[in-house]
């Protein structure tokens, strides 16, 4: 797991607290931003991911 993975798992839980409040306030802005945001950490997450595919696949012993 890498840097980008953490930050990308915070940012998205982060996120759901934010449009969870925003729905609970009818906050309509609130509850984009915290949308937005969790757009951002799933694909941040999923970068992660990606390097860490491919750090396997350069590593033979990293099964």
């Amino acid at each position: 797991m890498n840097e980008d993975r953490i930050a990308g798992a915070a940012k998205e839980f982060k996120s759901s607290v934010k449009e969870t409040i925003g729905k609970a306030r009818g906050d309509a802005k609130l509850e984009a931003d915290g949308n937005a945001e969790k757009v951002e950490g799933k694909v941040q997450n999923a970068i992660g991911g990606l390097k860490d595919a491919l750090k396997k696949q350069g590593d033979p012993g990293a099964n």
